[in-house]
């Protein structure tokens, strides 16, 4: 057996070799890349790469398949260096250097779905609290608003630190690929709201949305209670004192509660005591506000083994922290996706619009989704 120290020795001569190997293909690959930009190439050359990881493949042996894993990195790389000396994503570029960086807060409108009560209202005016909330019935409505210019903004539920994505919402984001501008942690916290003439004794339903009777499934099948899913939970409230009946509560915000005249029987239900919903303020025009920290995009892969993993190669170069990514099934295609996918970042730094200009050649179907500012606000 060879002694450690020994190993370990031979392991950094082999190391100091491999780094000026890299520096001396690293190099070659700048050569390709201004030859490329002289004669107008594109940098990808899909062909051309799976057949050096193929041949590398079969020459690692044992280790073909490591190797292959090794290589493809260095393609990435060496992809990536080629991209900035050729310029990609002028067009983006142009688009992202040219957004307003100030949103308008007064005399516009502002769109969410369900009414007054709702989670989504409250955000609306957390967000705008100078603006006009006007609300719709769903969340295919607030897009809609949104694109017919009927109002200037929309705010939507996307995500729920407890319940998880509202899959409907990222399905209309990769749809109509509107920019995200604003987003809001929104902590959440629910009572239960019946009539003014009932006990807690009384209860035997709760009516909510099928997100809210998820964070509170806990509490729910606790006390026995059976659940109807409503639109909203405002709604549920407004229907609880419509319909009267003395055994039906709703799961619904303070405010909610307040607005139809019920009376709290219940506090804190939530199972998680930290629940927060995450909202996101979609627009036509794209704004980028100077403290801007989250970075949104959508695309699909190509339909090869490791292209997800060659992707995320590039955000760990550089050191990026991924915060949300999220698959959606493609329309018409089996077994293909779509992907969002949230990032920290700000695209004024140079190696992070210079990573969003090189995905934008690469990746098919992509958009620049948005940089915006998330801040948090405490539960008032």
């Amino acid at each position: 057996m060879r002694d450690l120290k020994e190993i370990r020795k031979d392991i950094d001569k082999i190391d100091n070799q491999l780094i000026e190997l890299f520096k001396q293909r690293m190099d070659c690959a700048r050569d390709v890349g201004i030859y490329k930009q002289a004669n107008n190439i594109p940098v990808l050359n899909e062909g051309r790469e799976n057949e050096i990881l193929d041949a590398v493949e079969e020459k690692g042996g044992e280790y073909g398949a490591s190797a292959r894993l090794l290589y493809s990195n260095i393609m990435e790389l060496s992809r990536a260096l080629q991209h900035n000396i050729v310029g990609s994503g002028k067009e983006l570029k142009s688009v992202i250097n040219n957004a307003s960086t100030d949103i308008p807060s007064s005399g516009i409108k502002v769109a969410y779905q369900g009414i007054k009560g709702a989670n989504g209202h409250e955000a609306t005016l957390r967000l705008f609290p100078n603006g006009e909330a006007v609300n719709y019935k769903s969340f295919a409505d607030v897009f809609s608003a949104v694109d017919n210019g009927e109002v200037a903004f929309g705010v939507l539920p996307v995500e729920n630190s407890s319940a998880g994505s509202v899959s409907a919402v990222y399905d209309l984001i990769l749809k109509h690929r509107f920019y995200i501008v604003k987003a809001l942690d929104l902590p959440i916290d629910y009572c239960l709201a019946g009539l003014k003439q009932s006990a807690f004794e009384d209860i035997e339903i709760v009516w909510s949305h099928p997100q809210s009777l998820s964070q509170c499934a806990q509490y729910i099948a606790d006390h026995g209670f059976d659940s109807v899913p409503f639109s909203n939970t405002a709604i549920a409230a407004r229907d609880v004192a419509k319909e009267k009946r003395l055994n039906v509560a709703a799961i619904c915000s303070y405010k909610a509660c307040e607005e139809y005249g019920l009376k709290v029987l219940d506090n804190h239900l939530q199972d998680n005591d930290e629940n927060t919903t995450r909202f996101i303020v979609i627009s036509k025009k794209l704004y980028i506000p100077k403290d801007a920290n989250r970075i949104s995009l959508c695309f699909s892969l190509p339909h090869v083994t490791g292209s997800l993993y060659s992707l995320l190669c590039r955000f760990n170069s550089l050191g990026l922290n991924l915060t949300k990514i999220e698959s959606r099934p493609r329309q018409g295609r089996q077994f293909e996706y779509l992907f969002y996918l949230d990032f920290s970042g700000n695209v004024r730094s140079e190696n992070v619009i210079e990573l969003v200009s090189q995905l934008s050649e690469e990746m098919p179907e992509f958009s620049f989704l948005g940089n915006y500012a998330e801040p948090e606000f405490p539960i008032k």
